[in-house]
């Protein structure tokens, strides 16, 4: 599985981004995908995430102002962001786990997202 980012730039405190995840290769086998995120200084952090039958799960900082979600097919992963906060820049990368014969996880390289204050 093949994963490329895309959306990421520069917003102003309150604005909004959506970023893109296009995937490609044996997305057949992808069980569920996340955005992650590394911000300056801390641990890559896990962001939202959505299953194979479309559960979400947000962390709480995001809740209510993050909305994760793809297309029917696994072909692409979005992140809708609004209300951006100065705290929140950081690279977004876009995971996916996936089952063949064993567990697998794939990254994307990431995404820049700059938020002005």
């Amino acid at each position: 599985v093949h994963l490329v980012e895309s959306g990421g730039g520069l917003v102003q405190a309150g604005g909004s981004l959506t970023l893109s995840c296009a995937a490609s290769g044996d997305t057949d086998s992808i069980t569920s995908m996340s955005w992650y995120r590394s911000i300056p200084g801390k641990l890559r952090e896990l962001v939202a995430e959505i299953s194979r039958s479309g559960a979400v799960n947000y962390d709480a900082s995001v809740k209510g102002r993050f909305t994760i979600s793809r297309d029917g097919a696994w072909y692409t992963l979005y992140l809708q962001m609004h209300d951006l906060k100065p705290e929140e820049l950081a690279v977004y990368y876009c995971k996916a786990a996936a089952w063949v014969v064993g567990e697998y996880e794939y990254w994307g390289q990431g995404t820049q997202v700059t938020v002005s204050s």
